[in-house]
């Protein structure tokens, strides 16, 4: 017996982008801290407290480093404040009936975006690179807020 195939039209498969979403969103942070225990040590006991310890160790960090490691929590802030709206779509296109193809496409698109934007803000130094990181953040806030409206336009015409 053959294994099923997978493809863009393949049911379900936008599902597995919320742990997906969630694992790019908190990479970040993961990073931070494997930075930091290699650098200066990383308290698990209070892990919050790490972030200070960045303001705190301009003797023993360089600023580009500093800054770096400031640039990943902010990555790992930013992706968090998006899950909601990514969680919110995918189940709004789901209750809607959205085409598989559709919602594939967009969980392929909004996930490669994010790991762009996680990359983008890890290495940024500069103005143009920062404004390259927001262009891409608002090009993947395309992909929910899209979903949520195909949703809507779906749910209102079955309506009438």
């Amino acid at each position: 017996m053959s294994s099923p195939s997978i493809n863009l039209s393949t049911p379900g498969l936008a599902l597995y982008s919320l742990p997906a979403a969630w694992v790019v969103a908190f990479y970040p942070n993961y990073m931070r801290a494997q930075s930091m225990k290699k650098l200066r040590g990383y308290s698990n006991v209070k892990p919050r407290e790490n972030a200070e310890l960045l303001k705190d160790s301009s003797e023993t960090l360089d600023e580009t480093t500093r800054n770096r490691l400031a640039r990943m929590i902010g990555a790992h802030q930013n992706g968090m404040e998006n899950l909601p709206i990514w969680f919110a779509a995918v189940l709004a296109g789901h209750v809607a009936g959205l085409p598989h193809r559709t919602m594939n496409m967009f969980a392929g698109g909004y996930l490669a975006l994010r790991l762009l934007y996680n990359y983008i803000y890890f290495n940024q130094r500069t103005e143009a690179e920062a404004r390259y990181r927001t262009l891409v953040y608002f090009a993947g806030l395309g992909f929910p807020i899209t979903l949520m409206i195909k949703a809507a336009n779906k749910l209102r015409a079955a309506a009438f």
